[in-house]
């Protein structure tokens, strides 16, 4: 491999010629082989970072003219670009497990951007500290990144495929009015359910987590750019922040600020918390959900057998013939790796230490990973799963009508402990309600026929 020789305030680095970064970013491939090719940084606080660098050089061509020249913002805007489209992506090696800042991140940034910038001015024109990280600190950068990174992901990954879930129940739900089964409460009969409320009950969860997460996204709109080192803006012009975030906003087409205290903004990570709990949220209710229609599914013979759902594979490598429920597993899986994620979250943002946190870049790698594998899961669960499902009206109708849990609409007639009774003795002799009510003296049968009507209990 051929190398080209870069310095950095530490002396010379040797650095493989076809690459864009430079001393800093190589040394830390060196000190850190920690997930490599694994566990590298998200390509989405690679493009973010490719988002507030064009941004700070706007603004800083408007605050800082005499430094930020039109030449110079003209070939960070084209290097940024290529950094925002991915096309540099090669450029970007690092892996999460580096400085719990993310300084060597936001200096591979600073390094690539320079770098290619002058390919295209043709001639050595930007320098990484002086010019790209104008006006910056990592300690405000990384944190800055995280937050775009969140909030586009959020915007353009996760709630359109929320979105196309919940209108799949809600298509489910108006196409399945009507039919009437057994409810279940503790995995034991209960009464009586339109199929349709049940599924009523799965889009209007889905419905809540949705306004849960977009109102937790609009805290994460707050950012920190702005703060530099440790929150004083020492080294950036005043206005600095309010600027960027409206770069920011021209720039993504949302709307972002600057955070009003920006001590608290490099250190603490409350709002980050907070939005992964609504991503929890939407895991937990995900998992109940799916959890749900692989039971009413079960079988087919020795099961509940109330739904059918699409066969999309061979279900065992010994069992010919047999089918599993795998988009429900996947999305159960999808779940507990969210469910671990938050809790990765909570212990690194409760280590912020006086004027910085410095889990930084694991905070950033676990959320982004919970906001793909749910955006992911939902679509995957939608099409090869939610959109097949039918519902078996026979296996349903066998079942509503064998529940002894109907006995409960004998209640106002007959009393709560005859209703009891009723049942109880239905269940040991194996009879029906109607036998055993009728034969333990309760009601006759023409008045049993009256009011035993499980079809009309919902």
């Amino acid at each position: 491999m051929d190398y080209r020789i870069e310095h950095d305030s530490m002396g010379e680095v040797k650095v493989p010629s076809d690459k864009y970064f430079g001393a800093q970013t190589q040394r830390s491939r060196e000190n850190f082989k920690i997930g490599v090719g694994l566990e590298t940084m998200p390509e989405e606080i690679i493009n973010a970072f490719g988002i507030l660098k064009k941004a700070a050089a706007r603004a800083n061509r408007e605050l800082k003219s005499e430094k930020m020249t039109d030449e110079k913002l003209f070939a960070i805007e084209k290097a940024c670009d290529e950094v925002i489209s991915g096309k540099l992506k090669e450029h970007f090696p690092l892996v999460v497990w580096q400085t719990g800042s993310g300084t060597q991140s936001n200096m591979n940034a600073n390094e690539v951007i320079a770098y290619r910038g002058n390919e295209i001015a043709e001639k050595k024109l930007l320098h990484p500290n002086d010019d790209v990280n104008m006006s910056q600190s990592s300690n405000d950068t990384f944190p800055t990144a995280i937050n775009i990174a969140a909030v586009m992901s959020i915007e353009k990954r996760l709630l359109p495929a929320l979105s196309s879930l919940i209108n799949e129940f809600e298509r489910l739900e108006r196409e399945n009015e009507g039919i009437v089964k057994s409810g279940r409460t503790h995995l034991q009969d209960a009464t009586p359910i339109k199929f349709s409320q049940e599924i009523s009950g799965w889009r209007a969860s889905l419905q809540k987590d949705a306004d849960l997460i977009s109102n937790a996204n609009k805290m994460l709109k707050e950012l920190a750019l702005g703060g530099t080192a440790v929150g004083t803006g020492l080294n950036a012009p005043k206005g600095f922040g309010e600027k960027v975030a409206e770069k920011v906003s021209e720039i993504t087409g949302t709307e972002f600020f600057t955070a009003e205290n920006k001590f608290h903004a490099l250190t603490s990570k409350d709002e980050i918390v907070f939005a992964h709990g609504a991503l929890k949220a939407l895991a937990c209710d995900l998992m109940k959900i799916a959890n749900d229609i692989r039971w009413l599914a079960s079988g087919p013979r020795l099961g509940l057998g109330e739904i059918k759902i699409p066969e999309n594979e061979p279900g065992s490598s010994i069992m010919p013939g047999k089918v599993n429920p795998t988009q429900c597993e996947a999305v159960t899986m999808v779940a507990v790796q969210v469910m671990g994620n938050d809790a990765t979250i909570g212990f690194a943002a409760s280590q912020g230490n006086f004027e910085l946190n410095v889990f930084m870049p694991v905070i950033a790698y676990n959320f982004l990973q919970s906001v793909r594998l749910l955006a992911d899961a939902m679509t995957s669960f939608r099409l090869n799963c939610v959109s097949g499902i039918t519902a078996n009206k026979e296996k349903m109708s066998e079942n509503l009508f064998r529940s002894l849990m109907n006995v409960t609409a004998l209640n106002p007639y007959i009393g709560y402990e005859n209703a009891a009774k009723t049942a109880k003795k239905a269940y040991a002799d194996n009879i029906t309600l109607k036998e055993a009510c009728v034969s333990l003296g309760f009601m006759s049968e023409e008045d049993f026929d009256r009011v035993f009507r499980p079809e009309e209990m919902v």
